[in-house]
């Protein structure tokens, strides 16, 4: 398997993902997968488009950390990253996370983990388009508590 992380501009491909994370592991009986897309509202506005940046170098080292934790808690063999950056329209997919492991159950929570932590505590900025002009998006008190029911406390939202 390659990187664990990439931030990326291209789209990615769900089939291609799963088969390089699952490639010569014969201990892999299940993989889970998240795909988040650009929706066409946000906060009861219209979203034409969206526009992601990042801090290079760390954003990676920060999703890396992230992945490191998911295996300390869970069971699991391998995980992936890909974060898309730069424009994106309604529809595109924005962010997959993929996690093998032996039995579903670690799988699954691994991935929910690895998400509700990407939610919060990746250094990403977002940038909606609507009706009203383009606006940045602050982090949502319901993201901390998601992070919280994992015994981690974080105070983004604003």
């Amino acid at each position: 398997m390659g990187e664990r992380v990439s931030i990326q501009t291209a789209d990615f491909d769900l089939g291609a993902e799963v088969a390089a994370l699952r490639a010569g592991d014969g201990g892999v009986g299940a993989v889970c997968s998240f795909i988040g897309t650009v929706r066409d509202r946000s906060d009861g506005s219209a979203v034409s488009a969206m526009e992601l940046e990042h801090y290079p170098g760390m954003t990676e080292r920060a999703i890396e950390a992230m992945i490191d934790e998911a295996h300390r808690r869970f069971d699991i063999r391998a995980a992936r990253v890909i974060h898309r950056v730069g424009p994106l329209d309604v529809g595109d997919q924005i962010v997959l996370v993929v996690v093998s492991s032996a039995h579903r159950g670690e799988s699954f929570q691994a991935c929910e983990f690895l998400m509700d932590y990407l939610k919060t505590q990746a250094p990403f900025w977002k940038k909606e388009t609507t009706p009203e002009g383009a606006r940045w998006v602050d982090a949502r008190v319901a993201d901390d508590a998601a992070l919280a029911r994992w015994g981690i406390q974080a105070s983004n939202a604003g």
